[in-house]
Order: C-alpha cells, then structure tokens, then sequence
C-alpha cells in the first residue's frame, strides 16, 4: 500500500515508525529537513523535505497513487487544506488531524466529506474519552463498550489475593464455553499475550476482559477489586484541551478540581467546561504544600494532564503516596510507557498510539468501525461489520484457522452481545469484536472480506 504523510511531529513519527514495519511504501513530507534527514537511513521509508501546502511537494510525493493521504501537522488548517489538495490529486482516502473539537460534530464531519476530507481525528478528544471512561469506574485501566453497550472489553491489573490468581486455573477451566467471561489478552511485564486454554493468570497481569454488562460485578469480585470506592472526588493537573474534553465528558455527581499553572489559562478554562461540578484553581500541582492544603488524600482519583510525561509520572506517583487508589497519567513519550506500568500508576493514556490506531483502520481493506489501541499492552481492539460473503460465515469459528496472535472475543447480534467460543457460528450482519498482536490486524483482513 502506498501512504503519504505529511507532518512529521510526534504523530507523523510515530505512525511512520509503526506502518514501517509493515513493509508498506510509505513517504514523508515535512518542512523541516533536519527532521526527516535521518529517518529514511534508520526506517524504510522515503521522505520528503517540503511544504505539504504546495502542489509540487504533493506531486513530487505521488499523492496522486496514493492509497492513504495522512496529514498530521501541528497546524489544523494545513492539515484540512492537504488533504483537500491531495484528494483532488488522486489519493483514495484522506485523513487529517484537528485540535478543534467542532470539526468531529456530525455535520462538520459530512461536510468536510464532501470536499475531500475523508475523516478527522482529534487525538485530544479521543484520549478524553478514554480516561472519562476510566475515571467512572476506579477499579479498571481500560474500559470500551462495543454496540451500544451488549459488550463490554475491560482491563483490570489483578494481584495476590485475588481468586483469579490464587485459584492457578487455567484459562480453559476459567472461561469454558458456559462462562460469562473470556479472556482475551494479557500484559505480563513487557509481554503481551494472546492467551489459549493452557495458560494461567499470575500476580501483576493486566489481564482483558470481554463480558456483558451483567457480568461486570462478577469480574470484579473474581479480579479483588470489591474494596476500590467509586470515584466521586476527582483533583486533575493540568487543564489542557484534553482536560477540558474529559471533565465535560464526566458525570456531574463526581466533584472536579483542576490545578492549572498559567492563570492566563484559568480564566479560559472557565468558559470551556460545561460541567457545573468542576472547579478551576490556580496553582502548581506539584507543590505539594498545595496539595496537602486540597486535601489530596481525601480524593477518590488524581489525574496528571499536563504535556510533560515526566511531570504526570512523579505526580501520580506522589498521588499513590498519599492514598489516592486511582490514577491516571498522559504519556506522551513512548518510552515510558512501560516505565510508568512498572511503577503501577494506573490508567497510561498515550495520544499517539491512540491517533495512529485509528489512522491505522483506514489502511485495511476490511469494514472496520472502530481500533483501540491498549496503551498499556501491545494490542489492538476492534469492532467488524460482518458482511455476507465473508470468510468467517463459512465454518464454526474452531475450523477457521485463525493465527495464533488473534482472539476473537464476542459478538452483537440483533443488538445482543454474545460471547464466542469455538463452536460459534458467525453471522452476516453480526459484528465482531477480534483483538490481536499490535501490527497484525492485516492478517485479519481474508477472513472479514
């Protein structure tokens, strides 16, 4: 597959990095020289020093074959207008990049469909989503409801003490063809597992759950998690547009204070957030004093939301030292990502995973609705409309043939979630939820075309 990119700032990079791997024809574009100079030596791919604004730089690029234009940017009216340009050109699908949560409004979207611009992404918007889930429910790291809610996916870091990890069952005794439950990934230390009958859970996995929301409670008994409070008292660091996307996102019987730095910022806050239970105060959230004075230890959950890694590290970090039982920290920088697992923040949300497994569907042929990327784990989530010629309605899912690095975890049929085993049957028109190896979703496309 041919894919252009333009903007190579930390989502270009990181999305070229991964699209690498994957021995795609992949070029470039930046401005900056210095940036892309020594990329094309260390990754396979070309690039390209030059202005994606202008038509020579896009013509130069082959924009015209291309089968995904990306433009990611810092600036989100050259993102829009690039793509514009390139779809004019030639190139099948285009995606660009928007800091504005305005342009993911239905209208907005349809509109900029019609002139060329294909989707939109808002990686702000999306990490938002995903903490305001996280936040609900303080005994979970991951939380994603497929088809309005028939599945629900969740990951949950189990310890000693726990009857799924004192129990040593293994995964074909816990989640037999009856059980409410399937296992369907597992991060242990820096390895991410696509588990089969054979395996046990052990102290410390992050361990993913896919169930049905009746059955949640269950999981939460069997993972130890009775004793974690619901969050109602929520002190945030940090009041950027991701911030902002997330308290409004929030039930409003959960009480909301965000320390931001800047005062400048403080007062724009204040017309942002539309949640009449947020309070916006000025002040350094590692200060400690600070802190002490807001009554941290009293807080159900901290979240750290600033752009420095290192500094949502430390806090979430001093937040478990005053006894706070839920944190979550932005970390933008991709190599403490594991980092921040080995000193158990918490929830880990990374903006440039989460953007590129979204750009990253665009790329496969299948009718895939949604990627998630688990930040924590080397895995992707996703949800696929079942046509009625695919492969996977041929056999029972046992005869399939299915690589070893995927997991088919469930199914919404008639708006009904049920679980899969080897003996399912899927249907045209179901949809399927299938998790597998980060990187591998191509391997998925024979069977759903």
């Amino acid at each position: 597959m041919k894919i252009v990119i333009a903007g190579a700032g930390a989502v270009g990079m990181h999305l070229s990095k991964l699209l690498s791997r994957e021995r795609h024809d992949i070029t470039l574009i930046d401005e900056h020289e210095e940036r892309v100079a020594s990329l094309s030596v260390t990754f396979d791919l070309k690039t390209l020093a030059g202005n994606p604004m202008a038509l020579t730089t896009l013509k130069e690029a082959n924009v015209g074959n291309a089968d995904l234009f990306v433009a990611v940017t810092p600036d989100e009216a050259h993102n829009l207008t690039c793509c514009i340009l390139a779809k004019k050109l030639g190139a099948k699908k285009t995606v660009a990049r928007v800091d504005n949560d305005e342009f993911t409004h239905e209208a907005q979207v349809a509109f900029f469909k019609e002139i060329g611009v294909q989707s939109i992404i808002y990686p702000e918007l999306l990490a938002a989503k995903e903490i305001a889930g996280s936040i609900k429910r303080s005994w979970i790291r991951q939380y994603w409801e497929v088809g309005n809610g028939a599945l629900v996916m969740l990951g949950v870091k189990v310890r000693n003490g726990a009857t799924i990890v004192d129990e040593q069952k293994t995964l074909r005794e816990l989640c037999g063809p009856e059980a409410p439950f399937h296992i369907v990934a597992i991060k242990r230390g820096d390895d991410t597992i696509i588990p089969h009958g054979d395996d046990v859970v052990c102290p410390r996995d992050i361990v993913f759950f896919m169930t049905t929301p009746q059955y949640v409670p269950e999981i939460r008994a069997l993972a130890g998690k009775e004793g974690y409070p619901d969050v109602n008292n929520l002190m945030v660091m940090g009041g950027s547009d991701t911030a902002v996307q997330m308290v409004n996102r929030l039930p409003e019987q959960i009480r909301v204070r965000i320390i931001e730095k800047n005062l400048d910022r403080c007062h724009r806050l204040s017309s942002l957030i539309t949640n009449s239970n947020c309070m916006v105060l000025h002040g350094d959230a590692t200060d400690i004093d600070l802190l002490e004075d807001e009554n941290i230890d009293r807080v159900d959950a901290f979240a750290a939301m600033t752009d420095n890694s290192e500094k949502n590290i430390l806090a979430c970090l001093n937040a478990k030292k005053h006894g706070v039982r839920k944190t979550v920290a932005i970390v933008e920088n991709t190599d403490y990502v594991s980092l921040a697992e080995n000193f158990d923040i918490g929830t880990i949300i990374n903006k440039k995973s989460i953007a590129a497994s979204h750009i990253y569907r665009m790329m496969l042929r299948a009718d895939l609705t949604t990627v998630k990327s688990l930040t924590v784990a080397n895995a992707d989530v996703c949800e696929i409309p079942i046509s009625e010629d695919a492969r996977v309605t041929k056999k029972p899912v046992m005869e399939l043939g299915l690589p070893p690095t995927v997991n088919l975890g469930g199914i919404v049929r008639n708006g009904r979630g049920i679980l899969i085993n080897g003996r399912t049957q899927i249907l045209p028109g179901d949809t399927v939820v299938a998790f597998c190896l980060q990187n591998t979703l191509g391997k998925l496309e024979k069977f759903f075309k």
